[in-house]
């Protein structure tokens, strides 16, 4: 009987088997609920732009350290591919949830940033929508701050999707280098 995870003939490394994978959707769902709930719980009452700021250039050095390390456990892991995947999905909502946290706290503390009052739910609903550039119509930035905290949004975005894809990529092809020199040879 063959090992699910033992790398398969002239393949690059063990394949996680499914128990492994299913636990990674478990662990990045759970993580993206905990997290919205947390945006929703938390007491976010700033009125000062200020407060915004700081807010946002803590999270986003949050993420980019957090984001530097998962790219260290990403190419020591059995399974890069996995773990990229698992990174991302971590990533991803903290980064969303970080921007809708700022312009909630924006709005508080100039209600003319935008073209109307934003709940917290208007504030992750226009989140998504400049990330997945679908376009607005009903929300707008107004004021120059919140211009400036959008266009943030935009080239985080850009460079999430962009540089860290490329980065996952490169973080993943070194652990399968890496798998490739410890695995013992074929006799």
């Amino acid at each position: 009987m063959s090992d699910p995870a033992a790398p398969p003939r002239g393949g690059s490394g063990p394949r996680p088997n499914r128990w492994a994978a299913a636990m990674v959707l478990v662990r990045s769902l759970l993580l993206t609920v905990g997290l919205i709930i947390a945006y929703y719980l938390l007491p976010l009452d700033s009125h000062s732009t200020l407060g915004a700021s700081a807010v946002l250039v803590g999270g986003l050095l949050a993420v980019a350290v957090v984001f530097a390390w998962e790219v260290v456990v990403i190419a020591r892991s059995p399974y890069p591919r996995l773990k990229a995947f698992e990174a991302l999905a971590s990533t991803l909502p903290v980064f969303l949830l970080l921007f809708a946290s700022a312009y909630y706290l924006l709005d508080r503390a100039d209600p003319t940033s935008f073209t109307e009052h934003l709940s917290r739910t208007d504030a992750l609903y226009f989140t998504l929508t400049t990330f997945t550039t679908v376009g607005y119509g009903d929300i707008t930035a107004r004021s120059q701050g919140g211009r400036v905290v959008v266009m943030l949004q935009m080239a985080g975005g850009l460079l999430l999707v962009g540089v860290a894809a490329r980065v996952l990529t490169t973080a993943i092809q070194t652990g399968l280098r890496q798998q490739r020199r410890d695995r013992p040879p074929e006799r």
